[in-house]
């Protein structure tokens, strides 16, 4: 099945900017987030929302994709690709020479290795995303086997050289081939490349030298973390082969809606109710931050969208470049259900200040009026 265009995964034109393009995938990805989404296929959905912001937030990646799409310009005759259905040209030499050509070097199969980095995906909730926590998490993982020390054989016993390869780790293979009869060499049969033999397995690992544990590690989730982003715990990952180092951890934040505020960046924004009396009269009112509770004078005659600013009452930012701010916008609430006393009031109110709005000569009514009269 073809990939859909990464825009229109998004949901954004080939012009959007990068914070648009942000915007855009931190809306969906809360969506579709299998914590959060329930749906079937709501898994499926979040593994694109990402995939294609991976894409779109980079800028070479954006490039490449905007000039080739989804076909890799590596493939075919040439760059070093595939050709045919998937067998490259190195695929055809190493099956008739066995990688011996082209100064080609076998890779030891015994040389100390890496263990492989892991993922982790963490579900914050608003609050732990902005100020940060000390958590523990626990993960699948493979580790050296604690009865052999990783050897892979019964205590008291020894690691063989292969008899079949004679600790090479390959054999060879008389092949026809259309160069004539040549000897192939490849991974030997009996050892899997490893050169030795365990004729006494340890029976914790049943030989392989490594067993599956779930390992408990603590997290430090710094301040500011927001979506998509991901903290590298370094060493914690799969443990190394041959005395090779750990791979890393990396835990990816997720981080779910709250009922009243909502981030961009650093900034917080949320929307506050107040009453016409409010609005018209002017008041102190009580606002709810991430920090506590701060009073905001009202002034009187404020409009409902009004904007109102509380500086530093934001999030922390996560590489510690100072803190965001709270922005405020004002919503005058029109009461819908009122008393017959209520009601005398208002149209007495509405009488004695005119059945229309304020018409001086800057406000949007007075435009408005001028529009509608042609002038």
């Amino acid at each position: 099945m073809s990939k859909r265009d990464y825009y229109e995964v998004l949901g954004v034109s080939k012009s959007a900017s990068k914070d648009e393009i942000k915007k855009a995938y931190r809306k969906l990805s809360k969506q579709y987030h299998p914590d959060i989404n329930k749906e079937a296929n709501a898994a499926d959905k979040f593994k694109e929302l990402k995939e294609a912001y991976e894409i779109l937030s980079d800028d070479n990646k954006k490039a490449h994709y905007d000039q080739f799409g989804h076909t890799d310009p590596n493939q075919g005759f040439g760059g070093g690709g595939d050709f045919g259905g998937g067998f490259g040209f190195e695929d055809i030499f190493e099956t008739f020479f066995g990688g011996q050509g082209g100064g080609r070097r076998r890779r030891d199969p015994n040389a100390p290795r890496q263990g492989a980095d892991l993922q982790y995906s963490m579900t914050l909730s608003f609050e732990d995303a902005a100020f940060g926590k000390e958590t523990t998490i626990e993960i699948p993982i493979e580790e050296s086997c604690d009865t052999c020390n990783g050897s892979g054989a019964k205590p008291g016993t020894k690691v063989e050289t292969c008899s079949h390869c004679r600790g090479t780790g390959q054999e060879s293979v008389e092949q026809n081939t259309p160069f004539g009869r040549i000897v192939n060499r490849r991974t030997c049969s009996k050892c899997n490349g490893t050169g030795k033999f365990i004729p006494n397995k340890c029976s914790s690992c049943n030989g392989n030298g490594r067993i599956k544990k779930r390992n408990k590690i603590k997290v430090n989730i710094p301040a500011g973390v927001d979506e998509g982003q991901q903290l590298r715990v370094a060493g914690k990952g799969e443990a190394g082969t041959n005395g090779g180092p750990a791979g890393d951890l990396y835990v990816v934040f997720h981080v779910k809606s709250h009922e009243f505020f909502e981030r961009d960046g650093d900034d917080v924004y949320c929307e506050m109710p107040i009453t016409f009396a409010q609005a018209a009269l002017g008041d102190e009112v009580e606002v709810p931050t991430l920090h506590g509770k701060v009073k905001l004078k009202v002034p009187a005659g404020t409009q409902t969208g009004t904007n109102f600013r509380l500086k530093g009452k934001g999030i922390a930012n996560v590489r510690g470049y100072g803190q965001g701010d709270q922005h405020i916008k004002i919503r005058v609430v029109t009461p819908t259900k009122l008393t017959e006393k209520q009601k005398q009031l208002i149209r007495e109110f509405a009488d004695i200040s005119g059945q229309t709005p304020d018409e001086n000569e800057d406000s949007f009514f007075a435009r408005v009026k001028r529009v509608l009269k042609g002038e």
